[in-house]
C-alpha cells in the first residue's frame, strides 16, 4: 500500500479503474494531477463510458474519459515530456557559418565589421542550443543570457579550456583579442568544431584614448564593432552606478555622523529610552575614519585630472572636506566582483563584504554596514547576465566584465566561461583571453581567477609578434619595424624563453604582420620550440579570418589532449609580503621587494582584520616585466617598489601598487577620439579602430 501512494503521489497522470473510485482517498494524489476516470470501462468492457460523477478537488478530473482516449493522452504527455527532456539537455549545434569574402589589401577594421551582415542574435541563440526563454535581446545583434541555463546544463559535461595569454606587449598590443577570434572562426567555421569566445568588454578610455577598441582586427572580429567598443549593454555603467552610489553613502554617513547626535539618526527600537548612551552609539554610528577611505569615485574615462581631487568644498558639507581621488571604471572592485562571482546569491555576498574603510577601532567598514548592498545588487542584477555576440564568421562570443590586467585582474567573467563550457558540449573549446602580458593577465587568471572559478586550462596560447620581440631584443621602437640583426634576436630568445619557462605554455602563436619576414617568422618558432612550447604555429587570421588559423587549431586541439600539469604559484595561507615577494621574484625576476611605510602599515592592518589569506593582485605596468615601462626583454637584480596596498575583500584578493601605477590612466597628446565621428544623415560611426 505504502508504494502505491508514492508512485500515486509521483503521478503526472492518474487512470481510475476501480470501481468505486470515490473511495480513493484524495490525500494519495498530488494537486495539479490529470485524473482520468475509466472505471466504468473496466466494469462494462466497453469503449465508451458515462459519467460517474466523481469529484477531485484541486485535480484536473476528466470524468468521461475511454480507454482508447485514455490511451492517446498518456502518449501525448510522454511524448511531450521527452520534447521537454531533450530541451534540458545538451544538443549539438546546428550553426550555419557566414561566409568570408577577404580583401587585398586588408580594409580598415570598420569597413570589414559593416560589409559582413551579422544574423539576427535569435538565429545564434538557438543554433547553439539556447532557449528562447534564456536570452533577453538587446536590438538585432546582441543578447542577455540568463543564468537559469547553468541549472538546466548542470549534468552536462564541460568542453576543454583554452587561455590565450601574450608576452609583454607594446603600447599598441599584440593582438589576443584578434588570435581569440581567429581562433574559434578556425575551430567552429573551418574544423566543425563548437567553441565559444570570452571576451572582456572594451573601457571607452583606451577606446578613445590610445589603444582603440578590443574587438579583434581584420578578418577576425567581433562584429558590429561599434556595439562592442561602446555602450554594448550597459555592464560598465551599472558598475560606475554602483560605486558611485556606495562612494556618496560613505561621505554621507560620515557627514550625518559629525552634524547630528545620536537620537535623530532614526532608530528603530521598540524602546529607545532603554538604551544606555554607549549602546545607542554601538547600534547608530560606524565611526569611520576618514584617513582609512579606500573607496574611490569612478568613470569610464581616461582624466588625469581627477588623480587627486578634494571633496566637500561646498558650504552645505559643512566643512567636511578630505582628499580623494577618481579610477577608471574597470577598476572598479565591483567590475571585479562581476568578473569572479558565480551566482547572483554570490554576488550578492560579495558586494556587502566589500570593505570601504576602518572605523576608529581599527575594525572594518563594509557595504553591508552602511546598508546599501541591496542597492548594489538592483543596480547589478542584469549586469551579471553575459553578453551574446558573434564574429565574422557567425560563430558565438561571450563579452562580460572589461576588467583591465595592469591595475585589475585583467580576465572575463567566471559565468561566461562557465555557461560556454556547457555550451560546447564535451568535445568542445571554450577559449578565453587574459589580458596584457602574461606577467600580469596570465599570472591572475591562474592564481586568481582559477582558485575563484575551480577551473583549470587544458592549453595556454601565448601570443608572441616579430614587433614586440624585437623590441624587447634592443631593436627598435613600435613604428620603425626593420630587420633585426642576429644581436637582437638572441635577446628576443631570452625573452621568450622566460614567457615559455614561467607559465609551461603549450603552444605558441606567432601573429603575423606584414613587415614580417620568413627568416624572422620560422627564428621566432624554431626559438619557441626549443624553450618548450608544444607548438610554435605562424597565423594569418588578420587577414584572411579563421581559414588563417585552421594549424593553429589543430595545435590547440592536439595540446588539449595531453593532459595538463596545472599548478598554482604560491600558497594564500603565506603571508601577504611572502605572497607578494614570490610574484616579484618567481614571474617579474626582481631581487626582491621594498615596502614603503604606508603598504607596511595596512598590510598590517587587513592581516590583524583577517584579510591574510587572500590571493595577490598586482598593480603593475604591463611594458615592462619590472616595474619602470622604459626596461625592456628581461630585466634582472632590480628591487620592485610597493607604494601602496589595498584590500578587495568582496572580490577576494589584496591590492598591491607597484612603484607609481596609477589606476586612472590619461589621456595621450593625440588622442583616438580626434578621429572618432558620427555621420549625421546615415547615422554611422566613422575612426572606430
Amino acid at each position: 500500500l505504502s508504494l502505491t501512494i508514492q508512485w500515486l503521489h509521483e503521478a503526472d497522470i492518474v487512470v481510475l479503474g476501480s470501481p468505486k473510485p470515490e473511495e480513493i482517498p484524495l490525500s494519495w494524489i498530488q494537486p495539479g494531477t490529470t485524473v482520468l476516470n475509466c472505471s466504468h470501462d473496466f466494469l462494462s468492457g466497453k469503449l465508451g463510458c458515462g459519467s460517474l460523477g466523481v469529484h477531485f478537488n484541486g485535480l484536473i478530473a476528466e470524468d468521461d474519459v475511454s480507454l482508447l482516449a485514455a490511451a492517446l493522452r498518456i502518449q501525448n504527455m510522454v511524448s511531450s515530456g521527452r520534447r521537454w527532456l531533450r530541451e534540458q539537455q545538451h544538443t549539438r549545434w546546428r550553426l550555419h557559418c557566414l561566409k568570408l569574402q577577404p580583401l587585398s589589401p586588408v580594409p580598415s577594421d570598420l569597413e570589414i565589421s559593416r560589409a559582413q551582415t551579422p544574423k539576427a542574435v535569435e538565429v545564434l541563440a538557438k543554433e547553439i542550443g539556447l532557449l528562447a526563454d534564456e536570452i533577453e535581446i538587446y536590438g538585432k545583434s546582441k543578447a542577455k543570457v540568463r543564468l537559469s541555463l547553468l541549472e538546466r546544463l548542470k549534468d552536462q559535461a564541460d568542453g576543454k579550456y583554452v587561455l590565450v595569454a601574450g608576452i609583454t606587449p607594446t603600447p599598441l598590443g599584440e593582438g589576443k583579442s584578434t588570435v581569440t577570434v581567429g581562433l574559434v572562426q578556425a575551430l567552429t567555421a573551418h574544423l566543425n568544431i563548437n567553441s565559444f569566445a570570452c571576451l572582456r568588454q572594451p573601457s571607452q578610455g583606451p577606446t578613445f584614448g590610445v589603444k582603440g577598441g578590443a574587438a579583434g582586427g581584420g578578418y577576425a572580429q567581433v562584429i558590429p564593432m561599434e556595439e562592442f567598443n561602446l555602450h554594448l549593454t550597459g555592464d560598465i555603467h551599472a558598475i560606475t552606478a554602483a560605486n558611485n552610489l556606495l562612494a556618496a553613502a560613505i561621505d554621507t554617513r560620515i557627514l550625518h555622523e559629525n552634524t547630528q547626535t545620536d537620537k535623530k539618526l532614526g532608530i528603530n527600537k521598540t524602546d529607545p529610552n532603554a538604551l544606555t548612551e554607549e549602546e545607542i552609539g554601538k547600534f547608530a554610528r560606524l565611526n569611520i575614519d576618514p584617513s582609512t577611505i579606500t573607496w574611490q569615485r569612478v568613470l569610464d574615462t581616461n582624466d588625469r585630472f581627477l588623480r587627486k581631487i578634494t571633496i566637500g568644498q561646498a558650504p552645505t558639507e559643512k566643512g567636511y572636506s578630505r582628499q580623494a581621488q577618481f579610477d577608471i571604471a574597470v577598476a572598479s572592485e565591483i567590475m571585479a566582483v562581476l568578473a569572479l562571482t558565480d551566482s547572483l546569491v554570490d554576488m550578492k555576498e560579495r558586494l556587502g563584504r566589500m570593505v570601504v574603510a576602518s572605523d576608529k577601532n581599527g575594525q572594518p567598514v563594509t557595504a553591508e554596514d552602511l546598508g546599501v548592498t541591496g542597492a548594489l545588487t538592483v543596480l547589478m542584477k542584469d549586469a551579471i547576465k553575459p553578453n551574446l555576440m558573434q564574429t565574422l564568421e557567425g560563430t558565438p562570443v561571450f563579452v562580460h566584465a572589461g576588467p583591465f590586467a595592469n591595475i585589475a585582474h585583467g580576465n572575463s567573467s567566471v559565468l561566461a566561461d562557465k555557461i560556454a563550457l556547457k555550451l560546447v558540449g564535451e568535445e568542445g573549446f571554450v577559449v578565453t583571453e587574459a589580458g596584457f602580458g602574461a606577467d600580469i593577465g596570465m599570472e591572475k587568471f591562474f592564481n586568481i581567477k582559477c582558485r575563484a572559478s575551480g577551473l583549470v586550462p587544458n592549453a595556454v596560447v601565448l601570443v608572441a609578434t616579430v614587433r614586440a620581440l624585437k623590441m624587447h631584443g634592443g631593436g627598435p621602437g613600435v613604428s620603425l619595424l626593420l630587420p633585426s640583426s642576429k644581436h637582437t634576436f638572441l635577446k628576443i630568445s631570452l625573452s621568450l624563453k622566460t614567457s615559455l619557462n614561467e607559465y609551461r605554455c603549450k603552444t605558441t602563436n606567432v601573429f603575423i604582420t606584414r613587415t614580417d619576414t620568413r627568416a624572422e617568422i620560422d627564428l621566432v618558432c624554431e626559438l619557441a620550440k626549443r624553450a618548450g612550447a608544444f607548438d610554435a604555429v605562424p597565423c594569418y587570421h588578420w587577414s584572411i579570418g579563421g581559414k588563417g588559423s585552421v594549424e593553429l587549431a589543430r595545435a590547440v586541439r592536439d595540446a588539449a589532449n595531453k593532459g595538463s600539469r596545472f599548478r598554482f604559484l604560491y600558497d594564500v595561507q603565506l603571508p601577504i609580503v611572502e605572497k607578494i615577494r614570490t610574484i616579484a621574484q618567481a614571474v617579474y625576476g626582481a631581487r626582491d621587494i621594498e615596502l614603503s611605510p604606508e603598504a607596511q602599515s595596512k598590510i598590517d592592518r587587513y592581516t590583524q582584520q583577517g584579510f591574510g589569506n587572500l590571493p595577490i593582485c598586482m598593480a603593475k605596468t604591463h611594458l615592462s616585466l619590472s616595474h619602470q615601462p622604459d626596461k625592456k626583454g628581461v630585466p634582472r637584480d632590480f628591487i620592485l617598489p610597493i607604494s601602496d596596498v589595498r584590500a578587495s575583500i568582496g572580490a577576494g584578493f589584496i591590492y598591491p601598487l607597484v612603484g607609481t601605477m596609477s589606476t586612472m590612466p590619461g589621456l595621450p597628446t593625440r588622442p583616438c577620439f580626434y578621429d572618432i565621428d558620427l555621420d549625421t544623415e546615415t547615422e554611422q560611426v566613422k575612426g572606430l579602430f
